[in-house]
């Protein structure tokens, strides 16, 4: 069963998803799969900021409960559709793979289809990569200002975030990969390089201020 937009990956169950993960179709595949665990990440996210608003003895990071619970909220949403954005620009290489090569003309066309194929199997995780990097952010501001009892999970969650931004860039490489020419892959490497860079030591941070087990100085307005 193919999903579209009427019957996204969201709106299946999770049995139903890791079964169809795990058969021999192309799609899901890794960068679906690293979008959905980002969305996790961003629903710890979510989870943290609940279990921390309106409790009084962490009332003076309000403000950053409240800037975490939304990006969650935005954050697990988004991630979900991306997760079937990444399957739909596979489906569109797949498709460019098909056309006719008899001609020179028919092999030019060819080429120009699966190279803005490539470049938009590219774009999409790159998105996840910058969505993973504002995510993995919130988390680090969330550590220390938030419920003690669930620091834990934002350090999962921070691990999640990692993880499928990781994969999420792997899907980007192997696209580039297969147009070394294009004059987009070169600054889509160089970003994407800043975000991974970025969201590693953000994690890092995560898990060194949840380690700690102490609060610290709300954040600057």
């Amino acid at each position: 069963m193919e999903t579209d937009a009427s019957n996204p990956y969201a709106s299946l169950t999770l049995d139903r998803f890791s079964e169809r993960l795990s058969s021999a179709e192309p799609v899901p595949g890794g960068g679906s799969a690293s979008a959905v665990a980002a969305s996790l990440a961003a629903s710890l996210l979510s989870m943290v900021a609940r279990l921390s608003l309106d409790r009084p003895k962490y009332a003076a990071y309000q403000a950053t409960h409240r800037r975490a619970l939304d990006a969650g909220e935005q954050g697990r949403i988004r991630f979900l559709a991306l997760a079937d954005e990444d399957a739909a620009v596979f489906r569109t290489f797949a498709e460019a793979l098909k056309l006719p090569r008899d001609t020179d003309e028919a092999i030019g066309v060819r080429k120009a289809a699966l190279d803005a194929a490539a470049i938009g199997a590219a774009s999409v995780p790159l998105e996840v990569v910058r969505l993973c990097h504002a995510i993995a952010d919130e988390l680090e501001a969330m550590a220390g200002r938030s419920n003690v009892n669930a620091a834990s999970d934002l350090d999962v969650g921070a691990l999640l975030c990692e993880a499928a931004a990781r994969g999420a860039g792997a899907n980007v490489v192997i696209n580039l990969d297969s147009v070394p020419e294009s004059p987009e892959g070169g600054p889509m490497l160089a970003e994407l390089k800043g975000h991974l860079d970025a969201i590693g030591e953000s994690a890092a941070r995560t898990h060194e201020q949840v380690g700690s087990g102490t609060l610290r100085d709300p954040e600057e307005a």
